[in-house]
């Protein structure tokens, strides 16, 4: 698998296929189109590739930071950008993919305009849900994914555990270790 999906949502794994944003150097995952065909099928939005154009591209990452300013205003408690969600809601507009059945089972093939419609849908549909309340920055520094906290009490404080929960929970290990072994006894 060439992507990573620690969010738990469509939309949300998608506006973070732009790692560590306030980086100097982020991470762009979706840097061709063979990329962006990869993330479709992998995400579960298609069953093969797509077919993406430099076009196409072009248009998914657009939709990509539209989709994450809007998250990033609902975060803040700001105002929704127009242009971002005059993007969104056009891309959401694109008629979706039709899955089919075949001798194998359930086969969804798609454009990328339909692919595309799919991620702008799910960024609709928690935007404008209860879950928007829950939305949720990753607490690593460095990490600018954006999560759903469905846990207990709304305690979760990372996009995923596996990877910055494990990162912050090793630097808090070693700094406690270096501060005890720093102190004079």
């Amino acid at each position: 698998m060439h992507h990573a999906f620690p969010c738990g949502h469509l939309a949300l794994d998608f506006a973070g296929t732009l790692r560590a944003r306030r980086d100097d150097r982020p991470t762009e995952m979706l840097g061709t189109p063979a990329d962006l065909d990869a993330w479709f099928r992998e995400a579960g939005v298609t069953d093969g590739d797509a077919g993406s154009s430099g076009a196409d591209l072009v248009e998914a990452v657009a939709v990509r930071e539209a989709v994450y300013a809007l998250v990033r205003a609902r975060l803040l408690g700001d105002p929704y950008d127009d242009e971002a969600l005059d993007l969104v809601n056009r891309a959401a507009a694109v008629p979706s993919a039709i899955p089919q059945l075949t001798a194998a089972g359930r086969r969804v093939e798609a454009t990328p305009r339909q692919a595309l419609s799919e991620v702008a849908r799910a960024a609709v549909d928690v935007l404008s849900s209860n879950d928007a309340a829950l939305l949720k920055e990753c607490g690593r520094p460095e990490c600018t994914q954006v999560y759903v906290d469905r846990s207990r009490g709304g305690r979760r404080e990372w996009c995923a555990m596996q990877t910055c929960g494990n990162r912050m929970k090793a630097a808090t290990y070693r700094a406690r270790n270096h501060a005890r072994n720093a102190s004079p006894v």
